[in-house]
């Protein structure tokens, strides 16, 4: 039980703390799940996470039950989904009832521009550290590069993480015949 209601927390409090959605979230994911708990692996949140943005739904909410799934099995994965969207509906309840009076304030309206900036922010560290944690091959760059553009095109990011894990198996084996 005391595992639980840790899990519960540590997700409720990572939902409290970040906004701008599941990629801003990964920082903290990453201190507070493989530094700090030491519940993950770094390959095994990148795997969450990569699994997370190509299954249906939310990707923070997709990482916290496979994490939550792995402690504790389904009882975890519930566990660690109620804990990371508790503070989402809390806050969405909140705003929607006071919203309306605020947002023509200005100072508001310039929070919210601070806070779009700060995520952005935190979603171009997580990729950067993503880049430099697994981009190590010759064949990465353009792998990377070109899935970059795709997904930049608007091409959907299933299809392009289909399309580089086959690219990815197929180049791998190749190097790896030659080596």
């Amino acid at each position: 039980m005391r595992e639980l209601w840790e899990l519960y927390r540590t997700f409720f409090t990572i939902g409290a703390l970040t906004f701008g959605g599941g990629y801003a979230m990964l920082p903290m994911l990453e201190r507070e799940l493989v530094e700090k708990h030491q519940w993950v692996t770094q390959e095994e949140i990148l795997n969450y996470f990569a699994i997370g943005q190509c299954t249906p739904g939310v990707i923070a909410v997709n990482t916290a039950t496979f994490v939550g799934f792995k402690r504790r099995r389904v009882i975890g994965g519930i566990t660690t989904t109620l804990g990371v969207i508790s503070p989402s509906i809390i806050i969405i309840t909140v705003i929607a009832m006071l919203l309306s009076n605020f947002m023509d304030i200005v100072w508001v309206q310039h929070a919210f521009a601070g806070i779009r900036v700060a995520v952005c922010a935190l979603i171009l560290a997580s990729v950067v550290k993503l880049f430099k944690s697994n981009v190590k091959r010759w064949w990465h760059w353009p792998l990377a590069f070109a899935a970059f553009l795709t997904v930049s095109f608007g091409l959907s990011p299933v299809w392009v993480v289909a399309a580089t894990a086959v690219l990815g198996l197929l180049l791998g084996r190749k190097v790896n015949l030659h080596a």
